[in-house]
């Protein structure tokens, strides 16, 4: 049974949404009164990061609280047997503090290949991970290749299921239905069945949308995002974040009927910076690239029964914080990580101490944008306060004062040479600790 006090977990990832993409972060074009209506009801972040620019690490973040270095993760996988080891991760602290635990949508983290479904299980999946029930695309080649390159990944989502282990077949009510549709469906529906079973649980949905390729989401969304001026695949973009805004209300729509809205403490955020069509908000750089704009993504936390509503904070978040401040809401001990627990400044209290903070990501010949990746190139950011340093293994490239200059437009490097050679030292010592490489593939 339910334990009073304790609230229900859900947590909601977009994929490549920009900071800027959300009505309530300033986008005037789209609307989004879902998100909108989180933000309202809780604490919406201004300067929350992403843990990395790109998808894979960060998803490894969020499960782990640990940077993505810690695993030896340094870029998105490619479908190989790349995975993320066995570790300790959220979903598998809260199931075994009597939480029921599910996962839905993209998973990206290994493991969700047929074979390994038909023959012995080699790599762990989200059930190995802590989840109890899962349902996501099978994530192998050429399959997601195919069907992205014919722009039918959403709308022929459904075709290539899996769920807790098994394929989903032809019968299935999910099998012609579009994916951001499932997601949302699918996630109704578990909460429904954990209320009525009468356990807490924590929903972990992960959708692709509004990741490329870009498709036209159903109606009506795809009529709304008709305006002129702007390109088929501005349209077809609009219409996605708007398609997944929907399902977010669907989603909170059911805590609602169900009474349990007050008591649920819901995440929302991106998995890293926007891409293509995203709009950035105006921060330098996008999807792939260490800069603003690539790792500053839209971040809120709602919590009705204990968070004040209608807030707006610059203080910093970060993904590797989502899983102690998650564990200290469900009154769960975390393990030592590379986060900090937010829960007592999202509940009006003191802003909890953080040191320096670390990224790095292998390095991304081009930006995911329609513009050259800016320079410097980097491999590594690093931030302490209002200062940031951007570095090429651990050789220091820009300093910024992103107090003064968020648009990272001035390179301070050769004046602030004492800050960047402690920042360095700093880079050094976490490029060269100890890593956890069980999940790396072997090379052919």
């Amino acid at each position: 049974m339910q334990r009073p006090g304790r609230p229900n977990v859900v947590l909601l990832l977009a994929d490549d949404m920009g900071w800027g993409d959300p009505a309530c972060y300033g986008n005037p074009d789209v609307p989004t009164p879902h998100i909108d209506g989180l933000a309202a009801s809780g604490m919406k972040f201004e300067s929350f990061y992403a843990a990395s620019a790109v998808c894979t690490p960060s998803r490894a973040a969020i499960l782990t609280g640990r940077y993505p270095l810690r695993f030896d993760i340094r870029k998105h996988f490619t479908d190989d047997e790349t995975h993320l080891p066995p570790t300790v991760t959220l979903p598998k602290l809260l199931r075994d503090a009597g939480y029921r635990t599910a996962h839905v949508g993209k998973w990206h983290l290994g493991g969700l290949h047929l074979k390994q479904l038909d023959g012995p299980r080699t790599i762990p999946g989200p059930r190995e991970h802590g989840f109890e029930h899962y349902q996501c695309q099978n994530e192998e080649q050429p399959l997601r290749t195919k069907l992205g390159a014919a722009e039918t990944l959403f709308r022929k989502g459904g075709t290539c299921l899996i769920r807790d282990d098994r394929r989903v077949g032809e019968d299935d009510s999910y099998f012609r239905m579009h994916f951001t549709d499932i997601n949302g469906e699918e996630s109704a529906r578990m909460i429904d069945e954990y209320h009525r079973a009468g356990r807490r649980f924590f929903l972990n949905t992960w959708f692709l949308a509004p990741h490329k390729p870009y498709e036209p989401a159903p109606a009506p969304f795809w009529e709304r995002a008709a305006a002129d001026g702007i390109s088929e695949d501005q349209r077809r973009y609009r219409s996605m974040v708007m398609h997944l805004d929907h399902q977010v209300g669907r989603i909170v729509g059911k805590l609602e009927d169900l009474g349990i809205r007050r008591n649920t403490l819901i995440v929302f955020a991106s998995d890293n910076g926007g891409a293509f069509e995203a709009r950035l908000g105006g921060w330098k750089g996008g999807k792939t690239d260490l800069h603003e704009g690539g790792i500053r993504v839209p971040g809120i936390v709602s919590w009705p029964e204990r968070i004040a509503g209608g807030k707006t904070t610059r203080e910093f978040g970060h993904h590797c914080d989502i899983l102690p401040t998650v564990c200290a809401a469900a009154g769960v001990k975390a393990p030592a990580g590379d986060g900090v627990n937010l829960l007592p400044m999202l509940t009006g209290g003191a802003t909890p101490r953080r040191g320096v903070v670390h990224w790095q990501i292998d390095h991304y010949p081009k930006l995911q944008r329609h513009y050259a990746k800016p320079k410097p190139y980097a491999t590594e950011a690093t931030r302490d306060g209002r200062w940031k340093m951007l570095s090429n293994d651990g050789r220091p490239v820009a300093v910024y004062d992103l107090a003064a200059d968020p648009g990272e437009e001035r390179n301070l490097l050769d004046g602030q040479g004492a800050r960047a050679a402690r920042m360095a030292e700093a880079v050094r010592a976490f490029l060269t600790a100890e890593r956890d490489r069980r999940g790396v593939a072997p090379s052919n």
